[in-house]
C-alpha cells in the first residue's frame, strides 16, 4: 500500500521518499522498497500517471535511510496493521523526524488513541490518521482522522492539501473500529454473503444483483473481495468483531466457515490467483467458486427473467424502486440488503458520524457506489420504506422514529435561494433540517440546473449559467456519443455566448466527456448509400470546430476520462483545456476503419508541424492513460491546466475560461501550413509499409494508412508547398467519405457496435 500512496504523490507533483525492510540474503538494499515501486508501476492500470512519475519516488529502507527523513514534511505510515508492529516503527523514526513535520497512520481500522498514547505531546500534536483507500489513484475517499490531541490547524491543512493536491475527497472520521468506508461497507459485503446463504445464490448470482443493477461498480461484491485479499478482509471481519462489543449486528462480521476455508487453503484471491474466481490457465476462461463444495465452475450466465424490464430503466431510483417491489427471489435479496443496510447506517450515527452527509460521501467515494445508503433510502422512498418494515416488524432506529415525528420526509430536501443552490440534509441528533455547507470549488451542475434552471437544450445536451459571465454546455447524450443534438446545441452555445456572456465551458454529465461519433448513423446510411447524408454530417462537424476555434469569446474544454474522436476534436481547438487528471483523450476512428474527419489531422498538423508525428497518434489509436500522458502526446500544451479533484472540474475550467477573457482576442481564420506532397506521402506510406511487414498493422490498418498520408501530405502534391486549412479539412471529408463505402469498414462498425471491441480485418 505504501508503494502505492507514494505514486499518487508522485503523480500529483509531490516528491516522495518510500521507505521499506532490508531483506535477508539481497545483495540490493533497497530490493524490497524497489519491488513495491515496480509493482506498482507494472498494475492493470498502473499506480502511475506516466512513466516518468515514478522518478519522483525515491527508494530507502529502514536501517540506511532514517536520516532522510529530516527533509520530510509529512510522514506517512503504511505498515501491516498491528498495533505493536506500528508502535515499534514510529519508535524507530521519532529520532529522525523532524519536530514540525506532520505524521500519519494509514490504518484502515486501529484506534488512533491507543496507538499514539504512549509517544510524547509533541509528536500526538502533529498525530493523525489518513486512511488512503486502495488503490489511491483511482478511489477518491481519504478519511481523516484525529487522535486525541492532534492540532486542529493542521487537520484543516490536510485537508485542503488533500482536495486541491491530491484530488481527494475528504471525509472527517471519528476514532471508531473502521471508520466510517469500512465500517458501513463491511456490513454490507458481509449482509450479502449471509443473504447468498440463506437463500441458496451462487457466487455469480449474488453478484449480479450486487454491481451496476443497484448502483455499485462491476467489481459488485465477490469480486472486490478478490482485489482487497481474502486474508485481509477475514482479518478485518474478526478484528471488527472484537471492537464493537455494544454493536446489537457484531456477529454478521465473522466470516462463515467457507470463507476461512479458503483463507486456510491460499485462495486468496487476485493475489493468489484464485478465490472467489479465477481464471483457467488454459484459455483464461474465467471460472467461479461454487461456496458450498469448495471447488470451482465455468462462470455462468445470470439470468433473472423478471429484472429484464428494470434493468432498462436509466433512472437508478426509479430501477430500485422497480426492483424492490418484485417478489422473486432477485426482488426479495435486493429488498432484504438495502433494509438491513439502511436500518444498520441509521443505527451508527452518532457513533461513527454525527451526520448522514459524511456516511454518504464515505460509501460513494470509497466503495464506488452512486448512493450511500441514506440517498439510496430516499431513493426507495423514505416514508414509504419505513411503513413497510414496520409491517415486516422490523425495529425502526430511534432516531428515525425521531425524524419522522419531526415531519421529515427525506434525508435531503433542496432549499435553493436566488438561484443559489443549497441543499438542506436531516440532523438526526438536532432533529431538524440544517443547511449542508457548500464546499469551496466545487460546482454540481445538477444542482445549478435545479436551482437556475436550463438556458436551452435538447436531448444531448443543456446549456446552463455558471454565473459571473461564464456559460456551461453539459453534454449528455446516450452512452457518450455525439450526434446531431450535440452539434445543434454546441452551435447554440456559441451564439447565446457571444451575444450576451464572456465565456463558454465545455463538459459533459455522463462517465465520459466522449466517446465517439454516431457510428450506428453512419453506418447505416453507409449501407444505404446515403453519401450526400454522410457528407453532410461532416461539414455540420467541421462548422462547429471552426466555430469553437475561431469563437469571439473564449471557449475551454473541460474533458475528463473517454474523450475520443469528435469529442477530442472540440477540446483540441478550444481556447484551453482544463482537463482531469483521470483523461483517456485520442483518436480511436482508425479501428473502426475510419480517420478523424472534423479537423483532428488538420489541428495536429498545426500542432506538430510534423506529418510523422501526427500519423503516430492518429493511426496508432493513441490514447492517453492520464491527463500527464496527453501532455506527453502533445494533446494537452503548456497552457492546458490540470484538476486532480473531479469534483473541482467544472469549477477550474470557469475560472480558466474567465481568465482569459480581459485579454482575449479571437484567433484569426486564414493561417495556412506546409504540407509535405507526394515525397511526404512515399514515406509516410513507407512507414505503414513497414509496420504491416512486421505484422503490427493489418493489411486493412495499410489502406487506412494510406488516406491517413493523403491527407497529412496535402493530398499528394507534387512539391511541398503552402495550404489552407480548408484545404485540409476538405481531404479529411473526402478520405472519411471513400472509407465508408469499403466493405471492412463497414464491417469494423459493424463488429464495434455489436461486440464493443475491435476487429482487425
Amino acid at each position: 500500500m505504501g508503494s502505492r500512496i507514494a505514486a499518487h504523490f508522485a503523480n500529483a507533483g509531490v516528491p516522495a521518499l518510500l521507505l521499506d525492510i532490508v531483506l535477508p540474503e539481497q545483495p540490493e538494499r533497497n530490493a524490497a522498497v524497489i519491488r513495491g515501486i515496480e509493482n506498482a508501476a507494472r498494475q492493470r492500470p498502473p499506480a502511475y500517471f506516466t512513466e516518468s512519475a515514478a522518478s519522483l519516488v525515491t527508494p530507502g529502507n529502514f536501517e540506511d535511510d532514517l536520516a532522510q527523513l529530516q527533509q520530510c514534511d509529512w510522514i506517512v505510515e503504511a505498515v501491516s496493521e498491528d498495533l505493536e508492529i506500528k508502535r515499534q516503527l514510529i519508535e524507530k523514526i521519532l529520532p529522525w523526524r523532524r519536530a514540525d513535520a506532520l505524521f500519519s497512520t494509514n490504518t484502515s481500522g486501529l484506534p488512533l488513541a491507543r496507538l499514539a498514547e504512549v509517544f510524547p505531546t509533541e509528536f500526538r500534536r502533529h498525530f493523525f490518521g489518513a486512511h488512503f483507500f486502495n488503490p489511491p489513484r483511482y478511489l477518491h475517499l481519504l478519511e481523516l482522522i484525529p487522535g486525541p490531541e492532534t492540532d486542529p490547524d493542521i487537520l484543516a491543512f490536510i485537508a485542503e492539501f488533500a482536495a486541491l493536491r491530491l484530488g481527494k475527497g475528504v471525509v472527517p472520521c471519528k476514532d471508531t473500529p473502521n471508520f466510517i468506508a469500512n465500517r458501513i461497507g463491511g456490513f454490507f459485503s458481509a449482509t450479502v454473503c449471509r443473504l447468498m446463504m440463506e437463500g441458496d445464490f451462487a457466487i455469480e448470482e449474488a453478484d449480479a444483483l450486487t454491481g451496476p443493477l443497484i448502483g455499485a461498480p462491476r467489481s459488485a461484491t465477490f469480486r472486490l473481495l478478490d482485489i482487497i485479499g481474502l486474508d485481509v478482509w477475514t482479518q478485518i471481519g474478526r478484528n471488527l468483531h472484537a471492537l464493537v462489543p455494544n454493536d446489537p449486528w457484531r456477529e454478521r462480521f465473522l466470516p462463515p466457515d467457507f470463507q476461512e476455508q479458503m483463507v486456510a487453503r491460499g485462495w486468496l484471491g487476485d493475489k493468489a490467483g484464485q478465490g472467489f474466481y479465477k481464471r483457467t490457465a488454459k484459455d483464461k476462461e474465467v471460472w467461479a467458486l461454487d461456496w458450498k463444495a469448495l471447488d470451482y465452475h465455468p462462470a455462468r450466465k445470470v439470468e433473472f427473467l423478471s429484472l429484464d424490464g428494470a434493468r432498462k430503466i436509466q433512472s437508478l431510483p426509479e430501477r430500485l424502486r422497480a426492483i424492490v417491489h418484485l417478489r422473486d427471489r432477485a426482488g426479495v435479496f435486493v429488498w432484504s440488503l438495502l433494509c438491513d443496510l439502511f436500518l444498520y447506517a441509521a443505527g451508527r450515527v452518532p457513533e461513527i458520524s454525527d451526520r448522514v452527509v459524511e456516511i454518504d460521501r464515505a460509501m460513494r467515494w470509497g466503495y464506488g457506489h452512486q448512493l450511500g445508503p441514506f440517498e439510496l433510502w430516499d431513493a426507495l422512498g423514505f416514508e414509504e420504506t419505513v411503513e413497510r418494515m414496520r409491517q415486516e416488524g422490523r425495529t425502526i432506529p430511534a432516531c428515525i422514529e425521531d425524524m419522522l415525528r419531526a415531519g421529515a420526509t427525506s434525508f435531503y430536501i433542496p432549499d435553493d435561494q436566488d438561484g443559489e443552490p443549497q441543499t438542506a440534509y436531516f440532523d438526526l441528533l438536532g432533529r431538524r433540517y440544517a443547511l449542508l455547507q457548500q464546499r469551496h470549488g466545487v460546482i454540481a451542475l445538477p444542482e445549478i440546473k435545479r436551482a437556475r434552471g436550463v438556458l436551452s437544450g435538447n436531448v444531448g445536451a443543456s446549456l446552463v449559467d455558471l454565473g459571473d459571465g461564464a456559460l456551461c454546455l453539459e453534454f449528455h447524450g446516450a452512452e457518450g456519443v455525439f450526434g446531431d443534438d450535440q452539434i445543434e446545441a454546441l452551435s447554440h452555445a456559441l451564439e447565446e455566448t457571444e451575444r450576451n456572456y464572456s465565456a463558454l465551458v465545455l463538459t459533459a454529465g455522463g462517465d465520459g466527456f466522449c466517446s465517439g461519433t454516431d457510428l450506428a448513423r453512419i453506418l447505416r446510411a453507409a449501407e444505404q448509400g446515403e453519401w450526400d447524408e454522410i457528407d453532410a454530417a461532416i461539414r455540420r462537424w467541421q462548422r462547429v470546430t471552426l466555430a469553437v476555434k475561431y469563437a469571439s469569446q473564449p471557449v475551454v474544454a473541460a474533458p475528463f476520462r473517454s474523450t475520443l474522436g469528435l469529442g477530442c476534436e472540440f477540446a483540441l481547438v478550444a481556447a484551453r483545456i482544463q482537463a482531469q487528471a483521470e483523461l483517456a483523450m485520442g483518436f480511436t476512428e482508425t479501428s473502426a476503419g475510419l480517420i478523424p474527419a472534423a479537423g483532428g489531422c488538420t489541428e495536429l498538423l498545426f500542432r506538430f508541424d510534423d506529418p510523422h508525428r501526427v500519423m503516430e497518434v492518429v493511426l496508432g489509436g493513441r490514447v492517453s492513460s492520464s491527463a500527464a500522458h496527453a501532455r506527453e502526446l502533445g494533446l494537452l500544451g503548456p497552457a492546458d491546466g490540470v484538476s486532480m479533484n473531479p469534483e473541482r472540474l467544472t469549477s477550474d475550467a470557469k475560472t480558466a475560461a474567465l481568465a482569459l477573457v480581459p485579454t482575449w482576442a479571437p484567433r484569426i481564420p486564414g493561417r495556412e501550413i506546409r504540407a509535405v506532397g507526394d515525397s511526404g506521402y512515399a514515406l509516410l506510406r513507407l512507414e505503414a509499409w513497414l509496420d504491416n511487414q512486421a505484422h503490427r498493422i493489418s493489411d486493412y490498418d495499410l489502406h487506412v494508412a494510406g488516406k491517413v498520408a493523403y491527407v497529412l501530405s496535402g493530398g499528394r502534391l507534387s512539391a511541398e508547398r503552402q495550404i489552407s486549412e480548408q484545404y485540409l479539412l476538405d481531404l479529411e471529408r473526402e478520405a472519411f467519405l471513400s472509407l465508408c463505402g469499403q466493405p471492412k469498414t463497414q464491417e469494423r462498425i459493424r463488429h464495434l457496435l455489436a461486440t464493443g471491441k475491435t476487429v482487425k480485418n
